[in-house]
């Protein structure tokens, strides 16, 4: 008994050395171009989505109206495009980024373009928290409140038609100076002109 006590004793100090020994002598995953770490995605999702699953608002306290749209998508080019990409054109290193920033304008499977098939409550979570080393920056000392969900309301808009001032916004080259057209009456959808440009 008393062997068996000593033998675990030592197996629980080894664990946190051997550890230590890895991350200060070894050579841990800490640059992009490395692989992943074992179940190093799994082990960031699974709190991830449940804090978000908590927290995230429910109901959008604005409407995603032409001018809330058009205001998002000022912000959008603003604060999101340079990582995310425009309408329909992806990043330029958004792809080399880790893990990958998603591209908000591409269409992926069953009609969804960027993350249109989210709740906006969850984009407005992300957008106001940030998520930790992934690139994605928390937006609440940067925009208001209201903000934040003319962005997240413009992206959970992304597959359907839009105002045409707010595709404008969205379709000019990246460090244009814009602003938006003054008719706004007619619409396009995105997920009808970025299929071929994935």
């Amino acid at each position: 008994m008393k062997g068996f006590l000593i033998g675990l004793i030592v197996g629980l100090l080894l664990v946190p050395i051997g550890a230590v020994f890895y991350f200060h002598f070894g050579h841990p995953p800490v640059a992009v171009a490395d692989p992943s770490f074992p179940m190093e995605q799994q082990v960031v999702h699974v709190p991830l989505n449940a804090r978000i699953d908590a927290e995230a608002p429910k109901n959008a306290p604005i409407e995603p109206s032409p001018v809330n749209l058009q205001a998002g998508a000022l912000i959008y080019r603003q604060q999101c495009a340079a990582c995310h990409g425009l309408y329909p054109t992806a990043s330029s290193f958004g792809g080399s980024m880790y893990p990958d920033a998603p591209q908000l304008w591409s269409p992926h499977g069953h009609g969804v373009v960027g993350v249109s098939d989210d709740p906006p409550g969850e984009t407005f979570w992300k957008v106001d928290n940030g998520i930790r080393l992934t690139g994605m920056p928390s937006f609440r000392k940067i925009l208001n409140p209201t903000q934040e969900w003319q962005v997240s309301l413009l992206l959970a808009n992304a597959d359907k038609p839009l105002p045409s001032d707010t595709l404008y916004l969205l379709q000019q080259p990246l460090y244009a100076q814009v602003t938006p057209p003054s008719s706004g009456s007619a619409s396009a959808t995105p997920a009808a002109t970025t299929e071929g440009a994935k």
